[in-house]
């Protein structure tokens, strides 16, 4: 399984969580949830390993997490 960094890693993570709620602003519930797939999308894209998305997959489908 691959490795994951599971704890905060995020240098500004205020600064991220206020861009992420400002790119949602003004869109439809189903425009804000084509807009999170096509984030999810590239990000996936970004990390480019299947086996890293896939413990990912694993590690979001906790509810602990």
């Amino acid at each position: 399984m691959a490795d994951l960094t599971l704890t905060p890693n995020l240098d500004r993570p205020d600064d991220f969580y206020a861009a992420l709620i400002a790119a949602h602003d003004g869109l439809s519930e189903d425009d804000s949830a084509a807009f999170n797939a096509r984030l999810i999308l590239i990000l996936a894209n970004q990390i480019g390993d299947a086996q890293v998305i896939g413990a990912a997959l694993k590690a979001a489908a906790k509810p602990d997490r």
